[in-house]
């Protein structure tokens, strides 16, 4: 069954299922398929790793991005259409949501820097990641595996799992090693588009039969419960609540809505509405408004953006148990 054909009513339903096969896999299992991991190597319990009901890579990754010109994706995209937005040694591109909806993964290279950009809907993260590691340049993979509801991803050299959240080997031969953060922001098309008017964009890739502008996952953000049950509820906030997460401190969007800004330490949080949500209809041009978040942090250099993600509660208690979360 695909991924991409489940819809909200099913969803508890069939996540019960894939939980209680996952509690019944062992390594031996895996190892059929996964014969260059070493499984002896992991950093996590491996029976917090469950399956999402797809193999790997049938979520492909985007290994050769189509890059495209900002004016001709304004045909293309909604002025509030979330991109990611990076910029890596004055190279400045941005990455639909829309499209990585799809693909969960773009291997690119901007500014000479090889980078993994990545999004996983179940969470609502999206983070943009250095390839490399001790020299060697990785190309990532989806397993078909999540981890409190988060994308493991994998890289093809080594066959190691990796999390998608917080970039930590998992499992094999790069087990406790961790990848880069190249901070990013998610942002309105048009807003990007403004600030940078000569940058490029990753256009839908040729050969795929996507939906792209179609949300696989309807009605997601406002479910009762993510899609693998069981991660630990916060008080007093819906498990698929958004918040805004620097480290170990988040914000609830509510907070940042009702605030407009907030200033914590050196860091400057604002928000701003016009940017839609990827996970609510159907059709994400016909979706809510959600607003979009900038991180920044004051520096003797002026304010800089800072690594941060806007993902939801559940996600951020699963990753940080001991964290503190501002309502």
């Amino acid at each position: 069954m695909s991924l991409f054909k489940f819809r909200i009513p099913v969803l508890g339903f069939v996540a019960l299922l894939l939980t209680a096969y996952a509690a019944q896999a062992d390594v031996d299992l895996w190892e059929k398929d996964w014969r260059k991991t070493d499984f002896s190597r992991h950093s996590v319990d491996l029976s917090e790793i469950v399956t999402g009901g797809i193999k790997r890579d049938v979520i492909p990754a985007i290994d050769e991005p189509t890059i495209g010109e900002l004016e001709k994706a304004r045909l293309v995209h909604d002025e509030r259409e979330p991109v990611i937005s990076v910029t890596v040694n004055g190279a400045t591109r941005a990455y639909p949501l829309t499209v990585l909806m799809w693909h969960e993964i773009v291997n690119d290279t901007l500014g000479g820097i090889p980078i993994a950009v990545t999004f996983c809907p179940l969470c609502n993260t999206s983070i943009v990641f250095d390839r490399r590691i001790d020299d060697q340049v990785l190309d990532f993979g989806t397993t078909g595996n999540l981890r409190f509801s988060d994308l493991v991803m994998y890289d093809r050299q080594t066959e190691s799992w990796w999390q998608q959240f917080t970039g930590e080997g998992l499992v094999g031969k790069f087990s406790g090693e961790a990848l880069t953060i190249i901070p990013s922001r998610v942002e309105p098309f048009a807003i990007f588009a403004d600030r940078f008017p000569k940058a490029d964009i990753l256009e839908r890739p040729p050969g795929f039969p996507r939906n792209y502008g179609v949300n696989p996952y309807a009605g997601y953000d406002t479910a009762d419960e993510p899609f693998i049950p069981g991660v630990p509820k916060v008080e007093g906030i819906a498990p698929l609540a958004y918040v805004v997460a620097v480290g170990d401190e988040a914000w609830s969007l509510d907070l940042l809505r009702r605030e407009k800004r907030v200033e914590a330490g050196d860091l400057v949080i604002a928000w701003e509405p016009g940017q839609l949500s990827v996970l609510d209809v159907s059709y994400i041009k016909e979706s809510r408004d959600i607003g979009y978040v900038t991180v920044q942090r004051r520096t003797s250099a002026g304010l800089e953006d800072a690594h941060h993600d806007m993902t939801f509660a559940f996600a951020f208690n699963a990753f940080n148990p001991d964290g503190t979360l501002h309502q």
